[in-house]
C-alpha cells in the first residue's frame, strides 16, 4: 500500500505555518506511523528536528531533507527532482502509513516563485495540500480571496487541495471568517495567534501551541482530510523517477556503443552513481577513464568496458553473424569487416546475452542504430514492423506518440500493428491506453483516400484487439479535448480522452511530436522502438545528457519484460 501524503504549504511561511505542521504532525501520528519530507529547507534552521519528533520518526535530518532554499533557487526543476527522489528513498526505507510534507520556510531572500515551486512539488509527489494562509492585517474577505488565489496556484500545478488552516486568529477575528467561509467545499480550521518556538528544546512553547492548536482544530479532523483521495497525475519529474526506480529495482545491463562521446559519458557516470542500471560501455576502457577524469566524472569505473579489438568476445560474435546472415551468404572477413560498426558490435552483444538491451543514437543516425537490430535480433513473433514511440510528458499526464521515427507511409494493416504496439507500450509504462486514430476527419466529417486509409486501419485495429479501446478517423482536437470531441465525436467515450495518438505517416508523427515538445514544454522521451525481440533505443543526435539518462532507464525497463 502507497502511504498517504499531505503537503501543507502557505504563501506566508512565518506567520502561522510552523505550529500548523507541528499540530498536523502531532495529529497525524496519534494514529499511523509517519515520516517527514522537506523538499526545501535551509541547514541551519530547527523546525525539522522538531516536526520529526513531533512525527514520532527516527529518520535522520539528511534523509528527511531534499535540498536548500539557494539550489532550489538557481535550479528549480533540479529541487522538484531531488523532492520526489527522496520521497523515494525515505518511503523506501521508513516504510510508513503517512508522509507529511512541509514546504518551504520564510527566508531573508525574497522569492516570488516559491509557493509555486512548493505546489508543483505536491503535484510531483501525488499529494493534496492543506493551505496556511495569516489573517493578521486581513478582513475576511481578503483571507478567502487570498485563499482562493492560493489553490489556484495548487491547483493549477495538478493537486488538489484538502484543507485551509486560516492562522493569526484573534476571538474578534472569528465570527466574521467564520461567515466568510460558511459552505466552503473545504474544512477550513480557524487557528489562534500564539507564539511557537522551532527549536526542538523548546518544548513548553511547544506543548502550549499543540494544546490551543487542538482546540480550534481537531486530529479526527485533520487525519479525515488528510485521507481523502489521492491525487491522480503524474508530472514529468514523477515519471522520470518512477521510471529511474523501476529500471534500477531490474539491474538490467544495458550497452553503450558510443563511448567516444561526453554525453554518454556524462550520462553513464550519473546512472551508475545511483546505480540504477548495469553498463556496458564499447571501447577502451584506459581512454574512457582518462576523459572520465578530464571531464570530473568519478563512477565511470563501475562499468564494463568491452574493446572492440577483444579477440575472446570478437571469435564467437564473427561465428554468430555469419551464421545469422547465411542466407545473406555472410563470409568471417565481411563479418569482421561488419563489426568495426559500433553500433553493429554492441546489438551482437544484446544477441549473445552478454547485454538485455542498447541505447545508440548520439552521434549515429537513426538507420544506423535500427539496421543491425533489424538484421540481427529481428522483430518479435507476430510483429510486421518495427515502429517508434515517444513518450510525451505533459504537465499532468504522459501520452504515447507513434509512429514518429521509422516508417513513412505505413499501410492501413502496418497502421493497425502500430496502434497495437503502442497501446502495449503505454501499459508497460503504467499508462491504460486509449487510442486515437488521427486524420483530418473525425468520424467521417472527411472524405478522401487518406481518410480511408485510417478507417480501415481503425477497423483492423478493432479486429485484431477488440478489447482496446480506440477511436478513429479522429482529428486532434477532438481526440484531445472533451470539449471539442462533445461537438465532433458526440457519444463516443474514447473521443477527448485519447492518450496514445497514432499518426497517418512519419512525415505528420514526426512534426507533430516536435510541435508539441516545443511549443508547451512537453518532455518527450524516446523514441521507443517497439515490436524488436530485444530492446535497441535511439537517441537524437541532439539529445541532451537527461535524455540519454531516460532513454536507458526506459530500455531496462523494457528488458524485464523480456
Amino acid at each position: 500500500m502507497s502511504p498517504i501524503n499531505i503537503s501543507i504549504i502557505s504563501p506566508e511561511a512565518g506567520t502561522g505555518r510552523n505550529v500548523v505542521a507541528y499540530g498536523v504532525a502531532q495529529a497525524l501520528a496519534a494514529s499511523k506511523k509517519v515520516a517527514l519530507l522537506r523538499p526545501i529547507a535551509c541547514r541551519k534552521e530547527r523546525l525539522t528536528e522538531t516536526l520529526l519528533k513531533a512525527c514520532g520518526s527516527e529518520a535522520s535530518r539528511g534523509l528527511s531533507v531534499a535540498t536548500c532554499p539557494g539550489k532550489a533557487r538557481t535550479d528549480r526543476e533540479q529541487a522538484r527532482a531531488d523532492a520526489v527522489a527522496a520521497y523515494s528513498a525515505l518511503t523506501a526505507k521508513e516504510q510508513p502509513e503517512a508522509v507529511l510534507i512541509v514546504g518551504s520556510d520564510k527566508t531573508p531572500v525574497a522569492d516570488p516563485t516559491r509557493m509555486v515551486l512548493d505546489a508543483d512539488i505536491a503535484a510531483d509527489l501525488r499529494s493534496p495540500v492543506f493551505l496556511a494562509v495569516c489573517t493578521i492585517e486581513r478582513t475576511p474577505e481578503q483571507v478567502f480571496q487570498s485563499v482562493a488565489t492560493c489553490r489556484g496556484i495548487v491547483e493549477g500545478a495538478g493537486s488538489r487541495l484538502a484543507g485551509v488552516f486560516v492562522t493569526g486568529c484573534e476571538q474578534d477575528d472569528k465570527p466574521g471568517l467564520q461567515e466568510r467561509f460558511a459552505g466552503y467545499d473545504q474544512p477550513c480550521w480557524l487557528v489562534d495567534r500564539m507564539e511557537f518556538d522551532p527549536a526542538p528544546e523548546a518544548t513548553e512553547s511547544h506543548e502550549q501551541a499543540l494544546k490551543a492548536f487542538q482546540s480550534c482544530a481537531p486530529a479526527d479532523q485533520i487525519v479525515k482530510a488528510a485521507e481523502g483521495p489521492s491525487v491522480q497525475v503524474t508530472t514529468p519529474i514523477a515519471f522520470q523517477n518512477d521510471l529511474l526506480e523501476r529500471a534500477k529495482a531490474g539491474q538490467k545491463t544495458i550497452v553503450l556503443p558510443e563511448g567516444g562521446e561526453d554525453r554518454i559519458l556524462k550520462a553513464a557516470d550519473y546512472l551508475l552513481e545511483r546505480g540504477i542500471v548495469k553498463l556496458i560501455i564499447v571501447g577502451e576502457q584506459a581512454a574512457i577513464l582518462k576523459r572520465a577524469g578530464e571531464l570530473g566524472l568519478e563512477h565511470l569505473g563501475q562499468a564494463s568496458f568491452q574493446s572492440m579489438d577483444d579477440e575472446a568476445v570478437l571469435t564467437p560474435m564473427i561465428s554468430k553473424l555469419c551464421a545469422l546472415r547465411a542466407k545473406k551468404g555472410m563470409t568471417e572477413e565481411q563479418a569482421r569487416q561488419q563489426l568495426k560498426d559500433p553500433s553493429y558490435f554492441g546489438t551482437m552483444l544484446v544477441v549473445q546475452g552478454l547485454a538485455d538491451g542498447l541505447v545508440s543514437g548520439s552521434v549515429n543516425s537513426t538507420a544506423n542504430t535500427v539496421r543491425p537490430a533489424l538484421q540481427v535480433i529481428k522483430t518479435k513473433p507476430g510483429a510486421s514492423l518495427v515502429s517508434g514511440a515517444f513518450l510525451m510528458c505533459f504537465k499532468d499526464h504522459v501520452a504515447v506518440f507513434a509512429d514518429c521515427a521509422i516508417n513513412l507511409n505505413p499501410t492501413a494493416e502496418q497502421l493497425a500493428d502500430i496502434a497495437i504496439q503502442s497501446a502495449q507500450t503505454a501499459r508497460a509504462f503504467g499508462i491504460e491506453p486509449r487510442v486515437g486514430m488521427l486524420s483530418y476527419s473525425t468520424l467521417g466529417s472527411g472524405k478522401g483516400p487518406d481518410v480511408d486509409l485510417v478507417e480501415e486501419a481503425t477497423r483492423l485495429a478493432k479486429e485484431k484487439a477488440p478489447d482496446l479501446p480506440i477511436v478513429g478517423s479522429i482529428q486532434f482536437d477532438a481526440a484531445w479535448s472533451p470539449t471539442v470531441a462533445a461537438a465532433k465525436a458526440k457519444g463516443n467515450e474514447v473521443a477527448g480522452h485519447v492518450n496514445v495518438f497514432v499518426f497517418p505517416s512519419l512525415a505528420a508523427g514526426n512534426i507533430g511530436y516536435k510541435a508539441v515538445q516545443r511549443s508547451s514544454g512537453a518532455l518527450a522521451i524516446g523514441p521507443v522502438l517497439q515490436g524488436l525481440n530485444r530492446p535497441v533505443n535511439d537517441l537524437s543526435r541532439g539529445a541532451l545528457v537527461q535524455d540519454i539518462i531516460n532513454t536507458v532507464a526506459l530500455t531496462a525497463v523494457e528488458a524485464q519484460d523480456e
